[in-house]
């Protein structure tokens, strides 16, 4: 049997959540709370109800994840400017530098993965993951909402 796409596209994301287990093995971070410092470095600093929507968690999620974050020295929360009861959360100066290397190791690591493929096709690869990534957000969406 040929596999199929979705063959590889599993198979890559099982490799990805080895290497990112291996890349945090002994530390405090779990994917969940990189999950956390990922939309904070790309959203920049965000309440906790907002914080909960982008992952797609409770709040009691969220406030446990934070908890630790802060307890870690990864975030800090601060409060609101306009809202008294809202607090926001925000990266570390030591964080927002981590993240930073992370990004850039993202990209040298896309850079590698797409050397893996001939010159004159990786644009195509370029167009054709994210529309892939797309498709699979729509196809989740509308299944969630068939429920």
């Amino acid at each position: 049997m040929v596999p199929t796409i979705l063959d590889h596209l599993l198979h890559v994301s099982e490799l990805f959540q080895r290497d990112m287990t291996r890349a945090f093995a002994g530390t405090s971070l779990s994917r969940a709370r990189v999950r956390v410092l990922w939309v904070l470095q790309h959203q920049g600093p965000s309440t906790q109800r907002a914080l909960a929507e982008a992952l797609e968690v409770s709040a009691r999620n969220v406030s446990g994840l934070v908890d630790a974050l802060e307890a870690d020295g990864y975030v800090r929360r601060t409060p609101h400017p306009q809202d008294r009861r809202a607090i926001v959360v925000e990266l570390t100066e030591a964080a927002a530098r981590q993240m930073a290397q992370m990004q850039r190791d993202h990209a040298a690591l896309s850079a590698m993965l797409l050397e893996a493929v001939t010159p004159e096709d990786r644009p195509a690869v370029e167009r054709g993951v994210p529309a892939i990534a797309a498709r699979l957000a729509e196809l989740v969406e509308r299944a969630e909402h068939a429920r």
